[in-house]
């Protein structure tokens, strides 16, 4: 779909309540490690969401969770320890969640999304441009790519130095309205 296509859809999406279609939806990560050498990717298997665009106008909300231990890099002695209290403490801290406080389109077809990102139990605001990779009448797919620094939630672990350098994380958010 052309952007004007998508900025013209985006904007006329109805009013109402969205559910993640987490079949069309995922969340992935990768970190250099290796003092830099080697780049981890993973992906959480179970994410889910919500938002909700309201009927007299302004930004639209919402809410993406990811389940922690659900993270697969291909890797199952590596995946332990990320499940492990040195990275995401999956038995003290099941999920992270993204919550949304303002999502609005922009005359590009683009999503200026901001709001707060919960890890481990610590909270920092976090704002990034999404593009719109598909809309219907009634659904909205958002692609987005961003960085954020583990260290400030409490995922410092890094033996010798070998962890460097910011995590991406990359999101495909499939919302279908109810």
């Amino acid at each position: 779909m052309s952007t004007p296509a998508v900025a013209a859809t985006t904007a006329a999406l109805p009013a109402g309540r969205y559910r993640l279609d987490a079949t069309a939806s995922e969340v992935r990560i990768e970190q250099k490690t290796m003092w830099g050498l080697v780049n981890v990717k993973g992906r959480f298997a179970t994410v889910s969401g919500e938002g909700e665009i309201p009927a007299a106008g302004g930004p639209a909300s919402g809410t993406l969770t990811v389940a922690t231990a659900s993270l697969d890099t291909g890797h199952a002695k590596r995946d332990a320890h990320l499940r492990s209290a040195d990275f995401f403490d999956v038995e003290n801290h099941p999920e992270l969640t993204f919550q949304v406080s303002g999502a609005e389109a922009a005359a590009d077809g683009s999503v200026l999304v901001t709001g707060s990102l919960t890890v481990r139990g610590v909270t920092e605001p976090l704002q990034f441009t999404a593009a719109v990779s598909d809309a219907g009448q009634d659904s909205v797919t958002l692609t987005a790519r961003t960085t954020f620094d583990r260290d400030r939630f409490g995922l410092g672990w890094s033996k010798l130095g070998m962890i460097k350098g910011r995590t991406t994380a990359t999101v495909t958010a499939a919302f279908r309205k109810q």
